[in-house]
């Protein structure tokens, strides 16, 4: 089965960003895979668990080198991570800002677990208006922003820094804008699409601040790693309909491990 092709096929590299780094990244495209499995993030634990699990390819959303290197030596964790998954056989396929914007990408997924109807992207490819980064869409039944947050936490995987807002939590919310991972690029495309609400990642304190004194929608934040999270479902659907044994890691591969 060419597990790659399926990819491509679900999310197109020609939707990737052009700075992104998208593909195969470790294994032969010749070797038979009977097990694939998903992951947020490409680290050393779900390497490990890939090799336990059986795996013989591993999809995650983020790339292992986004912005390159001139070495892939064991005394580098990375390197290290490669040359694990060469020497048991697992290949390693990264899917990011292409899973994105794909038909059934990371916005889509959030939400579809939302329950929104009627999206649209925030910002539309500019070849294919229907697909692109970030959604909005409309609640079918109105609710408060905190209520909101509090059904977004349920939803998503739990991790320490939780789920934060940002605004009047008491603002009723009919129009929600999504963006997972980093959004705070979308502030102002969110307010254009008359958001009552934008759920996104890694906001900093500027952007955060002059978008809500400006009078802005209210915020809910969640962490990159769990607003990503519900794209694996999407890539494991993808592929397991091709007949392949698949599995979603159930790690927590977010940074921050703990509150105080």
């Amino acid at each position: 089965m060419d597990i790659v092709s399926v990819m491509n096929e679900h999310f197109p590299p020609a939707l990737a960003e052009d700075w992104d780094r998208v593909g195969l990244v470790v294994g032969d495209p010749a070797d038979e895979v009977t097990k694939v499995g998903f992951a947020v993030d490409p680290c050393g634990a779900v390497v490990d668990e890939a090799i336990e699990r059986g795996a013989q390819m591993l999809i995650t959303h983020h790339p292992l080198y986004l912005r390159g290197t001139s070495s892939v030596a064991t005394d580098t964790a990375k390197g290290a991570w490669v040359h694990k998954l060469i020497r048991n056989g697992v290949a390693l396929f990264a899917a990011h800002t292409n899973a994105d914007s794909a038909a059934n990408g990371s916005a889509v997924a959030l939400a579809e677990l939302l329950g929104l109807c009627d999206t649209r992207p925030i910002e539309p490819n500019a070849e294919h208006p229907e697909l692109g980064l970030g959604r909005v869409g409309e609640l079918e039944l109105t609710m408060s922003v905190r209520e909101l947050a509090l059904r977004l936490q349920v939803l998503l995987p739990e991790t320490p820094a939780g789920i934060t807002i940002g605004g009047d939590p008491e603002r009723i919310v009919k129009t929600v804008a999504v963006s997972p991972g980093s959004g705070d690029s979308f502030l102002s495309a969110a307010n254009r699409a008359g958001a009552d609400v934008y759920i996104t990642a890694d906001l900093r304190h500027h952007p955060a601040t002059d978008h809500l004194w400006a009078g802005g929608c209210a915020l809910i934040g969640a962490t990159h790693f769990a607003s990503e999270w519900p794209v694996l479902p999407k890539m494991r659907d993808a592929v397991a309909a091709a007949g392949v044994d698949t599995y979603i890691s159930t790690l927590i591969t977010d940074p921050w491990i703990e509150r105080l």
